[in-house]
């Protein structure tokens, strides 16, 4: 095994989450490590706790880093136990033990031997041996070692059980002194607490440990699973209670009564954990989230709409100002956003939604005679993407943000600094691309803003949903009872888009053919599915020389011949083909390439990226790729090498919050259940120049036809009705 001993010598760097980099002298090592016998070198990890009087054995390897140079690389560690007199004085003394000096340690060491930290652990009392030493002196000796060695024994055992190293900090962090009672009780606990650590990671662990398969434990944290589950994946709010119990049999496993299942589920109800209303069964947090949204959206609503002297004065300078005349539907938008605390503007492509905010936002610092430094003070423009946030930011002249960076998510702990306890200055939010956000980000925004702060949401009512559960935008427009302005007038058709002419027929059900013939824009490429790929390269082969972020294939799938992933491996050969001069990384069956495009999958704020960000690898060294995000260079180390993914063809749900001025779609019937309404409708919204479609005519009428994508269950839009009284 591939180990170094020795002791830490500087602690570089040391983040919240236990991850440590600091410099470590090596004493001793394994054959394959003996060059650097005697030195120094740079470690990296996840530690519980280092200090310099112990003596570790670091479990892993060298790796090396372009920029650091040669580091230790460490996957688990172990304390080595302290047996010669010195070592044992030096710890005593080493400020752990509050008023123990090198005097009265020798003097315990001189007594106690070798087996000085055992006695004091097991039988503190042999130190009324040594003279002058006090009771309270035995009592602090004896209780800050059992803490130092409990957590450190407690590390371990979360090492053996299966957790990595920052697995075990991570649950090490949440329980403290609690931990070894969790897993020794309940380790289904850690389900509930810390999800991202994962419930078959977990249930895994918990049945190689003898948990019997119906133990009430596991059952209840299946149905708390299944219920979580299938509310990220479908989009759903709530339940009903046959589709928990098929599923929850199903991950469990072996069968349960349905009486036994009733039981569990009571109890998970009487716990606070799942909440019941009728015969709808929401998670807490789900719920929790629906009726704060319902009541702050209320309170907005029911404020009494601001006077406003010399509002049109005001707007007749803007336009002038801004050589722009708006029309009717934008007049009442930009109006209602100062004059209604609570608005909704939703308009499909080329409607002028982003003019709209530009207006506000300048009327908004007229009215209330800002500087541009107390304009960026009081009015916050969000969106759920960085391109979507970066797009407003170029369009209104302010700086724009995503919703996680605003909130100042921290990933370690998946909780925001900005919330209850700690709520913004702004008195102006407006989001943007609000159809993409879920009722959890809707509701973690709501609370890190003071109850006053005005909210405008802008986005597309026919839009693809949230990723993530409940479908806010659309609950909101469809209860009409809150203020919203539609916007339908379309500024792109006057300038003769095709492109948007057929996305408002797509969204009507219906397809014109003679579209196809009329613009330049717009082409519609007849072939079977198994010509889809040649006649993808042939569109790629004219488009070689356009910026990375200009041209974008977009695919309904990930598998099958014509599915993403086989889409990106065609695709890479004709814009970045294999090269002596470009250093390659094999992962897995992905083979990534110096000037590869790639798609960011997650957020990861403290880097400024987000899911749906596209960049482009700069470089590839060994274990190290760093990917140039607009002129944002981040590193990637094969740790994270699955946060993102070749972005020459991503799909139609990474797009949202995006434009392209040319966009490819297939549209061929290898994509089954994919081929609805909305995502079609979707994805042609995101070009603005130059649309090819490829594929089958009458596969896009029926996807056109098709408007029975999943349906959402929600409660949001009844909540509203139930709460709010209809807008006059």
């Amino acid at each position: 095994m591939d180990f170094i001993k020795g002791n830490l010598k500087k602690i570089l760097f040391q983040g919240d989450n236990g991850y440590i980099v600091g410099l470590f002298k090596i004493k001793e090592t394994s054959e394959s490590n003996k060059d650097f016998m005697d030195k120094t070198v740079t470690f990296t990890g996840y530690f519980h706790e280092l200090n310099e009087m112990d003596t570790y054995n670091l479990f892993g390897k060298f790796v090396l880093h372009p920029k650091y140079g040669e580091q230790y690389q460490v996957d688990n560690y172990e304390r080595c136990k302290r047996e010669d007199k010195d070592s044992i004085i030096e710890f005593l003394t080493s400020g752990l033990f509050k008023g123990i000096g090198e005097k009265k340690a020798k003097k315990i060491v001189d007594v106690l031997g070798k087996d000085t930290l055992k006695i004091i652990l097991e039988q503190p009392d042999n130190l009324l041996l040594i003279p002058t030493i006090t009771k309270k002196q035995i009592d602090m000796l004896h209780n800050t070692l059992l803490d130092y060695e409990s957590s450190y024994e407690v590390i371990i055992l979360l090492t053996s059980l299966g957790f990595s190293p920052k697995e075990s900090m991570t649950i090490y962090n949440k329980y403290k002194s609690k931990t070894k009672d969790i897993v020794t009780n309940n380790l289904y606990q850690i389900t509930y607490d810390l999800p991202d650590l994962g419930f078959k990671k977990i249930d895994s662990i918990a049945i190689s440990k003898d948990y019997l398969k119906d133990d009430y434990r596991r059952i209840q944290a299946v149905i708390i699973y299944v219920m979580t589950e299938l509310c990220n994946v479908i989009g759903h709010s709530y339940l009903l209670i046959d589709e928990i119990y098929n599923n929850t049999l199903k991950v469990l496993n072996t069968n349960i009564s349905n009486a036994s299942f009733i039981d569990n589920l009571n109890s998970l109800i009487l716990s606070n954990m799942v909440v019941k209303e009728e015969e709808k069964y929401y998670l807490f947090a789900m719920y929790e989230a629906e009726e704060f949204i319902v009541r702050r959206i209320k309170y907005l609503v029911s404020k009494k709409d601001e006077d406003i002297k010399k509002i049109d004065k005001i707007l007749e300078d803007l336009e002038r100002d801004n050589n722009i005349t708006y029309n009717e539907q934008q007049l009442l938008a930009i109006k209602n956003s100062q004059i209604k605390s609570f608005l909704t503007i939703t308009g499909g492509p080329g409607t002028g939604k982003t003019t709209i905010i530009k207006a506000i936002v300048n009327l908004y610092k007229e009215l209330h005679k800002l500087s541009f430094s107390g304009l960026k003070e009081e009015v916050i423009l969000l969106a759920p993407t960085g391109r979507a946030s970066k797009r407003i930011s170029e369009s209104a002249l302010l700086p724009a943000s995503t919703i996680h960076r605003f909130l100042k998510w921290n990933k370690d702990t998946n909780k925001f600094a900005i919330n209850e306890y700690n709520k913004s200055n702004a008195k102006l939010v407006i989001i943007d691309e609000a159809s993409m956000v879920d009722i959890y980000l809707f509701h973690s925004l709501l609370k890190g803003l003071k109850t006053d702060t005005k909210i405008i949401l802008v986005g597309d009512y026919y839009q693809l949903p949230s990723v993530g559960p409940g479908q806010m935008l659309k609950d909101i427009i469809e209860s009409e009872v809150i203020p919203t302005v539609k916007l339908n007038y379309l500024y792109r058709q006057q300038e003769g888009s095709s492109i948007i002419n057929l996305a408002y027929d797509v969204n009507n059900g219906v397809v014109n053919k003679d579209i196809f013939n009329k613009k330049s824009d717009l082409s519609f490429e007849q072939v079977s599915n198994r010509e889809v790929l040649d006649k993808v390269k042939e569109i790629c082969m004219k488009h070689k020389k356009d910026s990375y972020r200009d041209f974008q294939v977009l695919v309904p799938m990930y598998k099958n011949n014509n599915g993403i992933d086989n889409m990106n491996k065609v695709i890479q050969e004709i814009f970045n083909p294999k090269s002596k001069n470009k250093n390659e990384y094999v992962y897995g069956d992905v083979i990534y390439r110096e000037n590869d495009k790639v798609l960011q999958l997650t957020n990861m704020p403290d880097e400024n990226i987000f899911n749906g960000d596209i960049g482009i690898i700069e470089s590839i060294d060994k274990n190290e790729i760093i990917i140039d995000f607009d002129g944002n260079l981040v590193r990637f180390t094969p740790s994270n090498f699955n946060k993102f993914k070749h972005g020459y063809a991503i799909s139609i749900h990474k797009s949202q919050g995006s434009e392209f001025k040319t966009v490819v779609i297939p549209v061929v019937s290898d994509y089954g259940k994919m081929l609805y309404r909305k995502l079609y409708y979707t994805a042609i919204t995101r070009s603005k120049k130059k649309l090819y479609l490829i594929g089958d005519m009458k596969v896009l009428e029926y996807a056109s036809k098709n408007n029975t994508s999943d349906i959402r269950k929600t409660t949001l839009k009844e909540r509203l009705i139930k709460k709010i009284k209809p807008q006059e």
